[in-house]
């Protein structure tokens, strides 16, 4: 499939061509949001941790009798149902158990998110930024020309030096390396732009099977 490549100054000479593999595939949204969870769930330090009956300092002695009382079968206080025993099914720390993705799973997963941006209209083409634009100003008339808010931008290294200055103080807009393209900043932003360097490694990523 074919997309038209914008310029700063707002031109649209030229195309890219994209696999269909990458920008039309069929959309599995549990698929998506399972991955979408995955990553989450890897932004969260794992830092509570209670200490379960076995870890906990004290006496093991037998607090009442095991028979004859009436009450029921004790062993010593550190059981979870005692005051300063232990914690019944706590967290446990670094050592909380993360849901394992396969590499293909994911690699589906941002080509379907892709294929979703391309379906709403929202996925645009940057062509690499050789220059810097130092002010705020002119990235912003690039912006409200193409009639774009809301914005990802995933760049390029070149790119990124060249458009970081100006464009880190618009709101609502966000600048990542290519490196980082993930789902969840993907379907947190209306409009996706994608230098056209960065969208072919992209491309090369999710279609080598080796990678």
């Amino acid at each position: 499939m074919k997309f038209p490549i914008l310029n700063i100054d707002g031109s649209k000479d030229s195309t890219i061509e994209l696999n269909d593999k990458l920008v039309k595939l069929k959309i599995n949204y549990k698929l998506i949001k399972f991955v979408i969870d995955w990553q989450l769930n890897h932004l969260k330090p794992r830092i509570a941790k209670t200490k379960q009956r076995n870890q906990i300092k004290g006496s093991t002695k037998k607090i009442i009798a095991q028979k004859g009382s009436g009450g029921a079968r004790h062993a010593s206080k550190k059981a979870p149902i005692f005051v300063g025993g232990g914690v019944a099914h706590g967290p446990k720390g670094s050592k909380y158990k993360i849901k394992k993705i396969n590499k293909k799973v994911r690699k589906l997963a941002l080509a379907q998110t892709l294929s979703k941006k391309n379906k709403d209209n929202s996925l645009y083409i940057l062509a690499d930024v050789k220059k810097e634009i130092k002010k705020t100003k002119d990235f912003n008339k690039f912006l409200q020309k193409n009639k774009l808010s809301n914005v990802l931008i995933i760049s390029d290294a070149g790119s990124l030096k060249n458009i970081n200055r100006s464009a880190r103080n618009i709101k609502n807009l966000k600048l990542i390396k290519e490196e980082g393209a993930n789902i969840y900043d993907i379907f947190k932003f209306k409009n996706l732009i994608i230098t056209s360097s960065s969208v072919k490694k992209i491309q090369d990523r999710i279609l080598n099977e080796k990678n």
